[in-house]
């Protein structure tokens, strides 16, 4: 979900890239309802690891990698309590920063990480992570249908994680500037708003371009954004250079949007519902959408470390984090949706609202618009190693953003 940053962390998860990107299994991961095909020729090196059939005693610790907001006094003290597990955090600024903390398997210091999307397969498929008993998630049972075993998290039907929270990348507009909802991505392309545009600051984005060129342009073959050959890159690549001048800020942080769209400075961009919610508390007139070409999103999950010093606590912590009530907690409090289906009354005694207002109780018609982030690799799900990988894609918006 969070920003992305350039620089020293990136290099680790670059060189873990090309390695993934260049390597196939003999085996191969066996087939079932879990899982993408782009994937179905690789075997994630710890797909063979033993999962545990109960948790044992606790250790006392647990260290996690997370996002800020993730591990707030108001939830992690009372586990503390519950279980004796006293919880350390290291906050990451970036997915690639999380990927660089966690190489070598958490490096034996690091328990679990709150990974997005465009992280986990980098950590699945880089051995930093390893598959977890499901089963021992009781809420699991709970969760959105399409949360339970997502391709992102799942290969093979083993789960190398629980699914936690979730958010659609939605288009934020002016009312103002636009009495109508917007029906397509086009306006932040259209030279109308020159100026008053404005864009995650994210190699991912590209995948926007590719989902809205798989609407409006067919004949480019485009199935799966996330999977694209080089042709299909290329016309994404394209796309987002001839955005580059209409483009006000390409924004790093929630915040930057919110004050851009404040001051009147941007009339339409790509958004969380989070800056919807915080600029509409503030009595701004904005709106957002989910276009007809649909849109991409966001989930995280939480992965557990190959090298796991504290397995049992991480176990307790993700059967507590994956609670109603926790779950609830931390989507009012971070402005995201909660994997659990049975948080959503729990978030409308906290927040009036919150429930509708982050889509917690949509329709799962609603979730099938959204195309969750996960990481490119250069193996397609047509069976070959043509698409373009991960390092690829942030040398390109290196190149558009520029």
């Amino acid at each position: 979900m969070k920003r992305w940053i350039p620089g020293g962390a990136l290099l680790a998860a670059l060189s873990a890239m090309l390695l993934i990107a260049g390597c196939g299994s003999s085996g191969g991961s066996s087939s079932g309802n879990s899982g993408g095909s782009a994937t179905s020729s690789l075997t994630p090196p710890q797909a063979k690891t033993a999962v545990p059939s109960s948790v044992g005693k606790t250790e006392g610790k647990l260290n996690l990698i997370a996002w800020e907001g993730y591990a707030q006094p108001q939830w992690v003290k009372p586990f503390q309590q519950a279980t004796g597990c006293q919880v350390s955090t290291k906050y990451a600024g970036s997915s690639s920063e999380m990927v660089s903390l966690m190489a070598g398997g958490g490096g034996g210091q690091y328990d679990l990480v709150s990974a997005s999307g465009d992280a986990d397969l980098r950590l699945i498929y880089g051995g930093d992570v390893k598959p977890i008993n499901i089963g021992l998630i009781p809420s699991w049972k709970d969760f959105h249908p399409f949360l339970q075993s997502p391709p992102f998290n799942t290969i093979g039907g083993k789960h190398y994680g629980v699914s936690l929270q979730f958010g659609p990348n939605v288009l934020l507009y002016s009312k103002p500037a636009f009495p109508s909802a917007p029906t397509s991505w086009s306006v932040l392309y259209n030279k109308k708003y020159s100026g008053q545009i404005t864009v995650p600051n994210n190699p991912i984005q590209i995948a926007d371009a590719a989902l809205y060129l798989s609407k409006t342009q067919p004949g480019l073959g485009i199935a799966d954004p996330y999977e694209l050959t080089q042709s299909q890159f290329n016309a994404a690549v394209a796309l987002l250079k001839q955005q580059k001048p209409l483009i006000k800020k390409y924004w790093d942080l929630a915040s930057q949007e919110i004050s851009l769209f404040s001051s009147g400075t941007t009339v339409v961009g790509a958004a969380w519902p989070y800056q919807t919610n915080t600029l509409v508390a503030a009595g701004q007139k904005v709106g957002d959408t989910i276009p007809a070409q649909g849109a991409t999103g966001w989930a995280d999950t939480w992965m557990l470390a190959t090298k796991a010093p504290h397995p049992n606590c991480a176990y307790r912590w993700m059967q507590w984090a994956t609670t109603p009530k926790v779950q609830a907690q931390q989507a009012v409090y971070f402005g995201e949706t909660p994997a659990n289906k049975l948080a959503c009354p729990i978030m409308d005694t906290l927040q009036k609202g919150a429930c509708a207002a982050y889509h917690a109780n949509a329709p799962e018609s609603y979730y099938k618009t959204i195309k969750f982030w996960k990481t490119p690799l250069a193996q397609c799900g047509n069976g070959k190693n043509d698409c373009v990988p991960f390092q690829q894609w942030v040398s390109a918006w290196t190149q558009i953003t520029g």
